[in-house]
């Protein structure tokens, strides 16, 4: 039985191209589940595998997408039978592993989580890692002490697949929300998400000579990294966190340590490739419980496994707004 895949493969000069192909089940790697995929999205690293391989994939050809939703067909996992609704995010599927970006994919089931109660497989694509990965940002501010009466909590890359999350996230849950952009024109996006002020990023995109400047924001997702993240550590009111999801602005860190002395701030990594199954259902369980719907349907933007290799470009390039949902079956 055929099935519609995108194929990603290097040719023998190094060239990386995808297409859609018509490929057979036996062609899938060996695992216990066997997923008919309904929903995937299109991640940064989707991107780089699509226009490059990115350092990612070892062998070809090969199939991307990091994850997915859809229903269990088979299983010799007791853990999962047919008509399973399931969700995998990261376990470096659609990495060294064929990803979501079919209409089925085979995986281990240690790999999956039900799909939340209350949420649809095309809901939990419109969070997908980005959205999973802000989830697990906000719980680890909220177990470091953040609260909404503690001030305004800054996202960067806001209009971004991550910051578009935290943002809806943060404002469900009455915190203050800033969030900042180089794109002027995402501005009533982001209001509408949850956002009450907007920081253009040149206020932020560079380091200062000063360690320490205004206490200004009582926490942080940063979704950029780089000077930027060094500039808003030294903005960080005493005792607060930062929760490091990102690094589109680089991975180096031009900063001190004079906040974290004299400051009591937190820089916290936020990984979600290997987080432990406990974890996966707690982060999943709000995600359904506190991430607006309403809001969550404002950031969709629908697309088919056709417009992957045009999508995979567009994310490498930054022009991408909030949060891609790929119907596999479409």
């Amino acid at each position: 039985m055929s099935f519609n895949a995108l194929i990603v493969n290097k040719d023998d000069a190094g060239k990386v191209s995808a297409a859609v192909e018509a490929i057979e089940v036996d062609r899938l790697p060996e695992a216990e589940v066997l997923v008919a995929v309904e929903y995937s999205t299109v991640n940064y690293k989707d991107g780089m595998v699509i226009t490059s391989g990115g350092g990612l994939v070892k062998t070809w050809p090969h199939v991307s997408g990091i994850d997915f939703a859809g229903t269990v067909e088979e299983s010799s996992d007791p853990r999962w039978k047919p008509g399973d609704k399931v969700v995998l995010t990261g376990w470096r599927v659609g990495e060294i592993w064929w990803g979501g970006h079919a209409q089925k994919a085979r995986v281990k089931g240690d790999w999956l989580v039900p799909l939340p109660e209350g949420l649809t497989t095309r809901q939990a694509m419109i969070v997908g890692t980005a959205g999973f990965t802000s989830m697990l940002a906000v719980q680890a501010l909220e177990d470091h002490g953040l609260s909404p009466d503690k001030g305004p909590v800054l996202v960067t890359g806001a209009a971004g697949g991550v910051g578009s999350v935290a943002v809806s996230i943060l404002a469900g849950l009455g915190y203050e929300v800033a969030g900042v952009t180089g794109r002027p024109e995402t501005e009533s996006y982001l209001r509408e998400l949850g956002a009450t002020t907007i920081v253009p990023r040149a206020e932020v995109a560079e380091t200062v000579k000063r360690p320490l400047e205004s206490e200004t924001w009582a926490g942080c997702v940063d979704a950029v990294g780089g000077a930027m993240l060094g500039r808003v550590l030294g903005q960080i009111k005493y005792g607060g966190s930062v929760a490091a999801v990102g690094l589109a602005g680089g991975a180096a860190l031009p900063a001190t340590v004079i906040p974290f002395l004299l400051r009591g701030v937190n820089l916290l990594g936020i990984d979600s490739v290997m987080q432990p199954y406990d974890n996966r259902l707690r982060a999943w369980k709000r995600v359904a419980s506190d991430l607006p719907m309403d809001r969550l349907e404002a950031m969709a933007v629908p697309a088919t496994l056709s417009d992957l290799p045009r999508l995979g470009a567009e994310i490498m390039e930054g022009r991408i707004r909030g949060r891609v949902v790929v119907d596999v079956n479409a």
